[in-house]
């Protein structure tokens, strides 16, 4: 009976119960819709309910209100319709091609059986099946709502949500009792109206990040069921971008930056609240949904919105503390298609997914010592999950193995650098990390086929023993080595039958990281008061240099001398403030200090970091008690290794010793574990050692 049929529905469905004839004035719902009238801007259960304001409305007359489907009885779906009039009537849960309209003792059983029965309880309400089409219609790329099926679902009682299967909302309904959100966030009226994609008169959760707030759909969680998607795992990399963003600002200003997927806008909207007329930011996405949710979100934050045509509703709440602090421009179009119209000094690409698609129009069009910063979120590929799109995607083989954070990151940059090379660009990389399940590489785009041609050469193949899980790079050449398992420091092939390593790639290798960019994120990070990546930013840098000494200065001269990237020496505002300043100390000072700067731009490739690391884990002896990690980095130190911690991995160590040289040093330190037993039992009498021992 509660079968549905599929029908095309192309714009969203308006209800009006006051317009139904049969309805006496003192009903139910128009109790409860006079009681609740001034409930506007409420707070239910920590999620703030936003009401929206039709043309003529003041905000007395517009309420949060229920879904008809959502009832506590009978007699009050039965009520939706005058059941006691003449005529045909159509039902109030079904479209008209779903269920055509009949006369009232039909209708009457037709409301008993399919939709009083199919339902939801919660706290006394009913959430009855419905057949309206309230879904929200996907657009497709040209941005046109394409037809969908009219698919039955249920209207949640707390956020609004519409859900299709009723064992996922009852699964719903339990995740609220567990965040303790069970009140209803509907007061009880019946007319929705719906006249945006992004659905005025929904509960919306005000979210702040970095003094910056948006409003969220209930559903932002979930890319399959909300356009505007927010994830809060990504708040590391926001800020990460926004830093690699300030560190620019720094160089030259005004930037013209671009956020080429926007969602909420969240990310362009922190980047044009702090750091104001240094940045000229234009937001970006495809989904309509997103850019009225973006105007809304500018409103939201008093920043101006430019570009694009004017917001769908004003209201004069943004105007109230005085002239807007920031402006923006926001734009529904192609990310390719923005990126091949329009230069820009900074791009960061954050898609859902692999980010393949949109490499080449990023670099197509950056302007020269700009910097492109990528995401991919595609875990799946990166990791060694599904073998057969990462050679899709990346062109590149790979295996699952103890350092594969730091090869999916290599992957992606060798992937960037190809594209920058097609377009006659070079890249350095400044920033690559892999936390969590996102790979965010930030590289600087230098111009010229000179720079193409560097990058390219550090592009090679990687030779994986599968038994010891040595590793090193190919050397660079076109000639054919008769055995390649020779460049392996490791012995595996000579003593074990059959091949055993495989040949990975291609893949960077070069250096991951930018030390002078670094210490200067790190000093954004402290200005902005982004205490949660400080601790990864000073990894970095550690990881950087291949040094356990930990000595930075917030507020001293390094972090804000000159630091030498690219072969540039790139000058920050700071430095020109101290030449601006008087010297007491004289000439010979500042000759010393130029000096400084004139010894740095010499690479050298013995101070790069080393490649890959091994884990301390993964390599332990069998009936040893290994020594503690820090003490572990100290006696490779005293060794004579480079050695550092990495963020790739917390049990990981990157150093320049091979995996024999490795072992060697953690063999030496490790005590057996019997030992380690004996010398804890102190208290025991020599007849219980003997009984011990028998």
């Amino acid at each position: 009976m509660a079968e549905q049929k599929e029908g095309s529905s192309a714009q969203p469905h308006q209800e009006d119960v006051d317009k139904n004839s049969g309805d006496p004035p003192g009903t139910l719902a128009q109790e409860e819709k006079v009681r609740h009238s001034a409930a506007v801007g409420t707070t239910i259960s920590g999620v703030k309910v936003e009401t929206g304001l039709d043309n003529g409305e003041t905000s007395s007359a517009s309420s949060t209100e229920r879904h008809i489907s959502i009832q506590t009885k009978l007699e009050g779906l039965e009520m939706l319709v005058d059941l006691n009039g003449a005529g045909r009537k159509a039902c109030p849960l079904c479209p008209e091609e779903k269920f055509k309209a009949c006369y009232s003792h039909k209708l009457r059983r037709h409301l008993q059986n399919l939709h009083w029965k199919v339902y939801v309880e919660f706290e006394g309400q009913r959430m009855c099946i419905c057949h309206l089409p309230c879904r929200q219609l996907k657009p497709n790329l040209s941005g046109d709502h394409a037809p969908g099926r009219l698919v039955a679902h249920y209207h949640c009682v707390v956020c609004s949500v519409t859900i299709a299967r009723k064992t996922d909302m009852i699964s719903h309904l339990k995740r609220h009792v567990n965040k303790g959100e069970t009140e209803a966030s509907y007061s009880g009226g019946s007319d929705i109206p719906f006249e945006d994609p992004v659905p005025i008169g929904q509960a919306y959760e005000i979210m702040k990040e970095l003094g910056t707030n948006v409003q969220l759909l209930p559903n932002h969680t979930t890319p399959q069921k909300s356009d505007t998607y927010f994830n809060r795992k990504m708040k590391t990399n926001r800020q990460l971008v926004f830093c690699s963003l300030a560190v620019l600002a720094e160089e030259r200003n005004p930037l013209e930056c671009l956020d080429a997927f926007g969602a909420t806008g969240i990310m362009g909207l922190q980047w044009a609240k702090h750091l104001h007329n240094a940045v000229k930011v234009t937001i970006n996405d495809i989904n309509e949904a997103c850019v009225k949710m973006i105007r809304e979100n500018c409103r939201l934050n008093h920043i101006r919105v430019e570009g694009g045509q004017a917001p769908h509703h004003t209201d004069a709440a943004g105007d109230v503390e005085g002239l807007p602090i920031a402006s923006v421009e926001v734009f529904k179009m192609d990310a390719n298609v923005i990126m091949h119209l329009r230069p820009f000094d900074y791009i960061h690409l954050d898609p859902f997914g692999t980010a393949v698609n949109y490499l080449d129009a990023a670099f197509r069009n950056v302007r020269n010592l700009g910097i492109v910063s990528v995401t991919s979120t595609d875990t799946g590929s990166l990791y060694s999950k599904a073998l057969n799109v990462t050679l899709r995607h990346y062109s590149c083989q790979i295996v699952r193995t103890e350092y594969y954070r730091e090869l999916a990151a290599r992957m992606v940059v060798a992937t960037v650098a190809r594209a920058a090379a097609r377009c006659n660009k070079g890249i350095e990389v400044l920033l690559a990390v892999a936390v969590e399940h996102f790979v965010l590489v930030v590289v600087r785009v230098l111009r010229g086929p000179t720079q193409a041609d560097e990058c390219t050469k550090k592009i090679r193949q990687l030779i994986h023993c599968q038994w010891c899980e040595e590793r090193v790079f190919l050397k660079a050449g076109s000639m054919v080595e008769d055995n390649l398992y020779r460049q392996l420091p490791c012995n595996c092939h000579g003593s074990m039958p059959g091949k055993t390593a495989v040949e990975l790639g291609p893949l960077w290798a070069g250096p991951l990281f930018n030390t002078g960019f670094l210490r200067r994120m790190l000093f954004a990070a402290v200005h902005h008061s982004m205490d949660d990546i400080q601790p990864l930013v000073k990894t970095l840098i550690c990881e950087s240099e291949c040094t356990t000494l930990k000595s930075f200065s917030s507020h001293g001269h390094s972090l804000h001398t000159n630091q030498v990237e690219c072969g540039v020496v790139i000058k920050t505002l700071q430095k020109a403030e101290e030449a601006t300043s008087p010297d007491q100390s004289g000439k010979r000072k500042i000759t010393e200090e130029s000096g400084n700067v004139l010894k740095k731009p010499k690479p050298d490739a013995s101070l790069e970091h080393p490649p890959f690391y091994y884990s301390i884990h993964r390599h332990s002896i069998r009936g040893m008690n290994m020594p503690k990690l820090n003490k572990f980095l100290q006696y490779l130190t005293e060794a004579g290794f480079r050695v550092s911690r990495t963020h790739f991995d917390p049990t990981g160590v990157r150093t320049d010793a091979t995996l024999a040289q490795f072992k060697a040093v953690l063999t030496k330190y490790s005590v057996p574990t019997y030992t380690a037993s004996q010398t804890g039992s102190h208290g025991l009498s020599t007849e219980e050692g003997t009984r011990k021992v028998e």
